[in-house]
């Protein structure tokens, strides 16, 4: 677990930020309020959604190539390589699921329902806002991982101790 001490210092670095930003946006008072942050969310989103689907679709097809060539390379890696492979793909996955979500949330049409509780507006936009931080931290934590496993490749096929 201590080889991951990075990705995880990323993911809760990332949201500690997301919850800071959240803090100073302040409190939503109502629905009108809300409303307006929601709109503001979604256009953002949308691009931030798309950008975080796309990032994590490429890792998952760049992970099958880096296992393809793992293993026709002469160099021997050790189950941890193969772990953080998984790992990346694990948090890619994730990533690229919750971005999917967000999209389809963000993609409601805000303002056109009428017949919803007074505080569905403030909900929503608390729960977008919260999925997109942890949306962002996955990637985040996914780019660490694969730093760390590039480090390892690299430094596995560098000759000498230069790497």
């Amino acid at each position: 677990m201590r080889k991951y001490t990075w990705p995880t210092i990323t993911f809760v670095a990332i949201c500690l930020m997301g919850w800071g930003a959240r803090q100073a946006i302040g409190r939503v008072y109502g629905a009108a309020e809300a409303q307006v942050l929601l709109e503001a969310l979604s256009r953002a989103g949308l691009y931030l959604g798309s950008a975080i689907a796309t990032a994590s679709t490429t890792t998952l097809a760049l992970m099958l190539t880096l296992i393809g060539m793992i293993r026709r390379m002469d160099q021997d890696f050790d189950q941890d390589m193969y772990n953080s492979v998984t790992l990346i793909a694990r948090l890619a996955t994730a990533a690229l699921m919750l971005s999917l979500v967000v999209l389809m949330a963000y993609t409601l049409p805000i303002g056109e329902f009428e017949q919803l509780p007074t505080d569905w507006y403030a909900t929503m936009y608390e729960a977008l806002f919260a999925s997109t931080i942890v949306m962002v931290a996955l990637l985040a934590a996914t780019v660490a991982v694969v730093y760390q496993t590039l480090h390892h490749v690299i430094a596995s096929i560098t000759p000498g101790e230069d790497a």
